[in-house]
């Protein structure tokens, strides 16, 4: 469990996220005062952030990236010359981060020391060590109570991540599980590294998700795994409009409107 100071660090920081703007809702879909949670889990290269948030725009739900909030802290990791088995001064600099989300922004923008670090959380090198850093159990014990309080005051979201389901939202009304064959999701990953203007070695992304994958679901704190009540979504032969359509349909089937 997170120590109180931590706790309330994290109460304190998500207190500070505003409600997006009213978007368009589908009539009678889901009740407008009803809570709800979709819960999104699956590897990387699956989709699952770009299909969360179509999914909530669609369902009138807000859009919660866990993922982004982790590449944060790695981010933080690196700028602040930390090593992963410095864990208690990386959670230090977290909390004093006061990392929470621009919920005006669509998608929300996640803001450390109060300003935005989209553009530094995708770099190459967060990327390399993200996967390490998300195991880190006092680190993720912070984003667990951080992810709980964020929905309790968004109690109609669609959240993605690698625990959503199993760990974070166990009782989550809808629960998916995203998955992809890795060398689908290798050319997923390489496609949009050739449209970035970058070099792409293939080979070399294979390898990287392949290793990813096993490092995820080994991990001690939050292992990547399909809940049992996951529904499993395999994204390799369908189109982005396909699966968020199944995904739409299977929500209303589950949840009564």
């Amino acid at each position: 469990m997170p120590d109180a100071a931590t706790t309330e660090h994290a109460q304190r920081a998500s207190q500070t996220a505003v409600r997006a703007p009213s978007r368009p809702r589908s009539r009678d879909v889901i009740p407008l005062d009803q809570p709800v949670i979709v819960a999104i889990d699956g590897p990387a290269g699956t989709g699952k952030s770009s299909v969360a948030r179509e999914l909530a725009h669609r369902l009138g739900l807000d859009f919660l990236d866990t993922g982004a909030m982790y590449r944060a802290a790695a981010a933080i990791m690196l700028d602040k010359g930390l090593r992963p088995d410095d864990a208690q001064r990386l959670v230090d600099e977290v909390v004093s981060a006061d990392l929470h989300f621009d919920w005006t922004a669509d998608p929300p923008t996640i803001l450390a020391w109060m300003e935005p670090i989209d553009h530094r959380i995708r770099d190459e090198d967060v990327t390399g060590v993200v996967s390490r850093v998300a195991g880190i159990g006092l680190l993720r014990r912070h984003m667990v109570a951080k992810q709980r309080i964020i929905a309790r005051q968004h109690p109609r979201l669609v959240t993605e991540g690698r625990d959503q389901g199993s760990v974070v939202f166990p009782d989550a009304e809808a629960k998916f599980f995203l998955d992809a064959r890795p060398e689908v999701r290798a050319a997923r990953r390489a496609d949009q590294l050739r449209e970035a203007g970058h070099e792409v070695d293939e080979g070399a992304l294979l390898r990287e998700i392949i290793e990813r994958d096993r490092s995820d679901a080994c991990r001690t704190d939050g292992p990547l795994i399909r809940p049992h009540d996951a529904e499993l979504v395999d994204t390799s032969d369908l189109s982005f409009d396909e699966v968020v359509d199944h995904l739409y349909e299977r929500v209303l089937a589950i949840i009564p409107g």
